[in-house]
């Protein structure tokens, strides 16, 4: 079984920083950042494969990066430039089968979502202008 756990949310200016972390327990291949705003369809927001390939939705391309630290098992989610449209719960996410992961890749490059197995509670982001 995995358990994910995020945190580092908060509430920064239009312009600002952010970084989310998410601690993993349980064997994963690949891990994930979605969110999702009030009245709004989850968004894919990147993952990070077992092969360090990374993938990230095209509204947050040159301003998120995704990186994992395989020791701590931890995901993380630097998020920098942040807007307000960028206001939602972030989850964490996490599949624990090569093949799958390789297909979830392949969703979100072409902007498609994902229902994953394991995800995490979730961690507020308020973006206020």
């Amino acid at each position: 079984q995995v358990h994910l756990v995020e945190s580092g949310g908060g509430s920064v200016q239009d312009g600002g920083s952010l970084r989310l972390s998410c601690a993993a327990s349980g064997y994963v291949v690949c891990m994930a950042w979605f969110r999702q705003a009030p009245g709004k369809e989850r968004e894919a927001v990147a993952l990070i494969n077992y092969d360090r390939n990374m993938v990230y939705a095209d509204s947050v391309k040159g301003r998120f990066t995704i990186s994992r630290d395989n020791a701590k098992n931890t995901l993380y989610l630097q998020m920098n430039s942040l807007k307000p449209e960028d206001t939602a719960m972030y989850y964490c996410a996490a599949e624990q089968f090569r093949a799958q992961c390789s297909f979830i890749a392949t969703m979100l490059a072409s902007g498609r979502g994902y229902e994953y197995n394991f995800r995490g509670r979730g961690t507020q982001v308020t973006v206020s202008s």
